[in-house]
């Protein structure tokens, strides 16, 4: 199946699944399963959510829902790809992990990358992230599919 049509099943999905369910960590966890059940060769899908860092004096992404092994916990704005896309508020296609500056290595296996910020009235308040074991498992296909979703999450995030 072509990636296009993957994608367009697998938004379609996460939309009908989503469908009435207020619960934001439940949205995301059953997000997570679902990029993690179809998508192939890849070894973690998930969301990092903006929360304030242990001070209280700043934001910082905290691990959320996720599929794969554990994962680092905390990754401040500004460092490794997914702490990039918070600070620049754009999407990340990493093709080689280890030929980005900063990149933080959760896990030692993982050597490409696709990072979506989710960004609500203008502030980004979380990413979706999936990496592979593959160097350049992502191609423009699976950025727009993924923008796709994080503009479907966007609209179901909660209002504040």
């Amino acid at each position: 199946m072509a990636k296009v049509e993957l994608y367009r099943e697998i938004n379609m999905q996460v939309k009908a699944l989503c469908d009435g369910e207020p619960s934001l960590i439940a949205n995301l966890a059953n997000i997570s399963a679902i990029l993690f059940d179809r998508l192939v060769d890849i070894n973690w899908a998930g969301f990092y959510l903006m929360q304030d860092n242990v001070q209280g004096n700043e934001q910082e992404l905290v691990l959320g829902p996720f599929q794969g092994k554990a994962a680092c916990v905390r990754i401040p704005v500004g460092r490794g790809v997914c702490g990039t896309a918070v600070a620049d508020k754009t999407s990340q296609l990493i093709e080689d992990v280890h030929a980005f500056d900063g990149h933080i290595a959760c896990d030692a296996a993982s050597n490409s990358e696709v990072v979506v910020p989710i960004i609500i009235n203008d502030v980004v308040v979380a990413v979706l992230d999936i990496d592979s074991p593959s160097i350049g498992r992502f191609d423009q296909d699976d950025l727009n599919g993924v923008e796709t979703m994080v503009s479907f999450i966007e609209t179901i995030w909660p209002k504040k």
